[in-house]
């Protein structure tokens, strides 16, 4: 039983990680290098994280600059940025790539809150679907008469634990994000 608590609890926490990779990738008016974590250059045939061909720094508050270490794929770095879906249109200057990230609207917070909202509902999802394996899982250890009752009524409200302790960090992190966002 306590196997199969340690993988639902494992399983849980990759669903919380995966949430913080989403999150940091929203644009939240500032300059922020994880925007560019999605987008990749077809270098060489082979497409490569922006931040293995260039150094990526914030230079001001609003600010990105990218200053590649081959400077023959500076094109290629500002057509991939064009065609992802950031929104933001690269300014090259022959020498670096500038992102100049502009303040965002009212309308367009509350959309990028929305979003926030359901990122945050779909994890809570997966993670009751966790919730939801592991309990089957107990029940059969009980019918193969590996589990007493007692153990399985046990095991659930652990589970129940669980699941609550996540879905209460999933709530936490995207009231964060969204105060984030909201601020002006």
């Amino acid at each position: 039983m306590k196997a199969t608590l340690s993988k639902s609890e494992e399983r849980m926490q990759r669903r919380i990680n995966h949430l913080e990779e989403e999150f940091k990738s929203i644009r939240a008016g500032r300059a922020n290098p994880a925007v560019l974590d999605k987008v990749s250059v077809d270098y060489y045939s082979t497409p490569t994280p922006i931040n293995q061909l260039a150094a990526v720094s914030v230079t001001e508050a609003r600010t990105l600059t990218i200053q590649p270490w081959d400077a023959s794929v500076l094109r290629m770095i500002e057509k991939a940025i064009q065609m992802s879906d950031i929104g933001i249109n690269p300014q090259n200057d022959g020498k670096c790539i500038r992102l100049i990230f502009p303040p965002l609207t009212e309308d367009k917070r509350k959309e990028i809150a929305k979003e926030i909202a359901a990122i945050a509902e779909d994890t809570k999802v997966q993670i009751r679907n966790v919730r939801r394996d592991t309990i089957d899982k107990l029940k059969t250890l009980k019918k193969d008469g590996e589990l007493t009752e007692d153990d399985l009524k046990q095991g659930e409200k652990k589970t129940q634990e669980q699941t609550d302790k996540f879905i209460k960090v999933v709530d936490q992190m995207a009231d964060k994000k969204k105060k984030e966002i909201m601020e002006i």
